[in-house]
């Protein structure tokens, strides 16, 4: 039983019915509110686990909603949108959104995401106050403390930009991280020809990480968008 509360901001009533209707035959636990107004007021009173968010209400933009959100709670807020734009998508990932789906959608989809959510909040919840020096996914592990990164018992012989790479993404497993955030975390600027280095370490990290580089396991690419660390069982 999930038993998650899910907050549902869409004022187009479909698609609305159909994002309901598959959270009650999957035991979440659910509101609604049609407008950013109505959004805001309802995560504020009732908390919710999970916001699924629509860029393009009525009254308010969706990422201004998200920022009014961000400014009092890091509940996770996967958003919706109409629009194939990835400067949509990448301005309310950079507003501070954990994810996205972009409409049309499959129940499936929809499932998978609050999944990958559900699962980052999992860990968020049982990491303990030593802040977890070492991070475990899959195979992989990371002693933040002694600055070290193993595979299995290999260890990784990172460059120094690989690693804080590898440590940002894993700090934010199961979020899509732009490639503006990660370039300003690793070296505080986002030039284009930032984005364009980015892209070579992440290319060599991948190299030293993944088995299969056709099928990735740990690093999902976002094209146009950026990266996401997968949570790995």
């Amino acid at each position: 039983m999930n038993k998650q509360l899910i907050l549902v901001v869409e004022d187009d009533n479909s698609v609305k019915n159909l994002i309901t209707t598959t959270l009650k035959a999957h035991d979440y636990r659910y509101l609604t509110a049609p407008n950013g107004g109505g959004a805001i007021l309802e995560a504020s009173s009732h908390n919710p686990d999970i916001v699924l968010l629509d860029l393009g209400l009525p009254d308010i933009d969706g990422v201004e909603v998200i920022k009014k959100i961000r400014t009092w709670s890091n509940m996770p807020i996967i958003v919706i949108s109409a629009r194939s734009e990835d400067t949509d998508k990448i301005d309310a990932l950079d507003a501070g959104a954990d994810d996205y789906l972009t409409k049309p959608f499959s129940v499936e989809e929809l499932l998978a995401r609050l999944r990958v959510t559900q699962r980052r909040l999992n860990m968020i919840q049982n990491e303990t106050a030593a802040e977890a020096s070492v991070f475990t996914n899959g195979q992989l592990r990371i002693d933040y403390a002694a600055g070290c990164a193993y595979l299995g018992d290999e260890e990784l012989h990172l460059t120094p930009i690989e690693y804080k790479l590898l440590c940002l993404l894993s700090r934010n497993i199961g979020k899509v991280l732009t490639h503006t955030f990660i370039t300003r975390n690793i070296w505080g600027s986002s030039w284009d020809n930032d984005i364009a280095s980015l892209r070579v370490f992440m290319a060599t990290l991948r190299k030293k990480l993944e088995k299969d580089a056709d099928s990735p396991q740990y690093i999902q690419t976002h094209i146009g968008v950026g990266y996401r660390m997968m949570k790995v069982e």
